[in-house]
């Protein structure tokens, strides 16, 4: 019979970590559940964060929304669509609303899915995450957290506790490709941030890569292209935008699409993630 702890603090949650090696944290069970229903997972242990509020505060400063890992889809949809569109946009992607009311961002972190909507998003953003097991605190930049398909550097007795994700002024977009308008995983996604106060470009990719993907040489290529007073580039810059990132890209074929379908898809959304971004720039 598989144990279920159900704490009510991210105290409680550690300690039961603690005391069951092997144990499963389980938030909306968006993605657990359906591997426990396929018999792929069978842990010996289970513990459940749905009454751990802590984990669910959202906070806005003009600096940074720092967000609980327990805080859903849904709950990024609405008040934080001015703030974070980008995230919004994504969040907004995910599932059904089903999905969307019991999925959480730190399910989608922990997870570690190529495919993982937010993530590209937060790579794009520069947010880091905050976890915490019986050691104490500590915090790791969205990179670093995610190292390969479904791995993390989270360790077997940590959590994660919220996500800080820094504001940045100027546009932002998120673009996803899937083999239907709603309820898909993506076949390649893309999220594009202009940052007008350091007149940077920032891009990363999902689900063309084992991580998300972040891709230097087509954001200092269109940041040397923009005019960031009028917020216009040629239309040729904007091509060369979106190859550059497509070269970048590692995908593999497999039942959803072919890798060469997904690296021209990453040069459309790219190029088109950017046209956004500069008119809702201008």
């Amino acid at each position: 019979m598989v144990r279920i702890a159900r704490p009510v603090t991210v105290d409680e949650a550690v300690e039961a970590l603690s005391e069951e090696p092997g144990a499963q944290l389980l938030a909306g069970g968006t993605d657990f559940c359906v591997e426990v229903n396929f018999g792929h997972r069978r842990p010996p242990a289970v513990v459940a964060l749905r009454r751990v509020d802590e984990l669910t505060h959202r906070e806005v400063t003009d600096e940074v929304v720092t967000l609980g890992a327990g805080v859903t889809y849904s709950d990024l949809v609405g008040p934080l669509s001015g703030v974070v569109p980008a995230l919004t946009a994504a969040a907004r992607s995910v599932g059904s609303p089903q999905i969307r009311n019991a999925g959480t961002i730190g399910g989608n972190l922990a997870t570690a899915s190529p495919a993982g909507d937010t993530l590209p998003v937060l790579a794009a953003l520069g947010a880091r995450v905050g976890l915490r097991g019986p050691g104490g605190e500590r915090t790791v930049a969205l990179e670093d957290l995610v190292t390969g398909v479904k791995r993390t550097s989270i360790r077997p007795d940590e959590l994660i506790v919220e996500v800080a994700v820094p504001r940045v002024r100027g546009s932002q977009q998120f673009v996803k490709v899937g083999t239907r308008n709603a309820m898909v995983i993506a076949i390649a996604s893309a999220a594009v941030v202009l940052d007008r106060d350091r007149r940077e470009v920032r891009c990363a990719l999902g689900s063309v890569a084992p991580v998300p993907l972040r891709v230097p040489l087509a954001e200092a290529s269109m940041a040397d292209a923009i005019d960031w007073e009028r917020m216009a580039a040629p239309a040729a810059a904007l091509t060369s935008f979106g190859e550059i990132a497509a070269e970048a890209a590692a995908p593999i074929s497999d039942h959803r699409s072919t890798a060469a379908y997904r690296r021209r898809a990453v040069a459309v959304i790219c190029e088109r993630a950017m046209r956004r971004c500069l008119r809702d720039a201008g």
